[in-house]
């Protein structure tokens, strides 16, 4: 249903492996077989499933250029994601704050992706509650 350039290279200026996350709303995340087979057809396989979306990236022995994210139209997963991106493009200082704990998170971690991913964690749900207030404001 709808096809979008998220995470932090969809946000210009902003520090961020060389890896392009794409989110992709679909009617039904239950309905796998509605669209599994042609996500799988760009080159990528379906890793990993949660209740809120489905995560896939390239085979095994391919570059990770792209990671896609199959989530519900409509749900809290699509909204945060394009939320949070279009906060980050809307407001430099925002976008700033999260690139200084991006880096200070990669000088520490370098070496392990879950630590550094939950370094940054306390950071974007602060930021994501500013946007959530911006929307607010804006719609």
């Amino acid at each position: 249903m709808r096809i979008e350039h998220v995470g932090s290279t969809a946000v210009p200026g902003l520090p961020a492996k060389p890896t392009i996350d794409v989110q992709v709303s679909v009617a039904d995340l239950e309905d796998e077989s509605r669209y599994v087979a042609q996500v799988e057809q760009a080159g990528v396989q379906l890793r990993s499933r949660d209740a809120l979306h489905r995560f896939f990236r390239p085979f095994a022995g391919q570059p990770r250029e792209v990671h896609v994210h199959v989530c519900q139209a409509g749900s809290e997963w699509e909204r945060e994601h394009l939320l949070f991106r279009d906060y980050l493009r809307s407001y430099p200082a925002a976008k700033d704050a999260y690139a200084k704990v991006k880096w200070e998170a990669a000088a520490v971690w370098s070496d392990d992706r879950i630590a550094y991913t939950e370094a940054k964690t306390a950071v974007i749900l602060d930021l994501l509650d500013a946007a959530q207030a911006w929307a607010s404001t804006n719609s």
